[in-house]
């Protein structure tokens, strides 16, 4: 794992948010759905917002790398076993050498956007959806976030599949 690439890639959903959510992109649609005013937003502590946010983002990006990096789950197969921890064991041996036949496939922006799109399609529209649901909110505003969120995985997959 990767901590360095998946910090940048953490930085995705900030970026995307200032554009997603501008006033001339799905803000006033967004502020329309909420509820919420300009008055309201501008009481809101942005340091710690964004701080947080960027925390949320790793903690996603920490995840999403076992979901965009495949070779990930064959060492989690055997993650406990103690001949792990010797380098000339049967087992570690055959690691290296799986590692070096195959430790390179997908291993593609596209193959990563590609499972970060599916994570944002079948987690984030459930969750989203279902709160959605009992707040009463509309379709637009499940569609506004379910996109943003489908949108930012997709590139941070892509990020941390390539370059991690």
């Amino acid at each position: 794992m990767n901590f360095l690439i998946i910090a940048a890639a953490s930085i995705v959903p900030t970026i995307v948010g200032f554009i997603w959510y501008n006033p001339k992109v799905f803000g006033s649609a967004w502020i329309k759905t909420t509820g919420l005013t300009g008055e309201q937003l501008k009481g809101v502590n942005m340091p710690l917002v964004v701080g947080l946010s960027l925390l949320f983002s790793f903690m996603l990006g920490t995840i999403l790398n076992g979901i965009v990096i495949h070779q990930a789950a064959i060492q989690s197969i055997v993650l406990g076993e103690p001949e792990l921890n010797d380098p000339n064991s049967a087992l570690s041996l055959m690691l290296k050498d799986f590692m070096a036949k195959y430790g390179n496939n997908y291993r593609t922006f596209k193959h990563g956007a590609l499972h970060g799109t599916i994570a944002g399609i079948f987690f984030v529209l459930p969750i989203i959806g279902v709160n959605a649901l009992f707040e009463r909110k509309s379709v637009l505003y499940t569609a506004i976030h379910v996109g943003y969120w489908t949108v930012c995985l997709g590139l941070m997959g892509g990020i941390i599949c390539a370059f991690a």
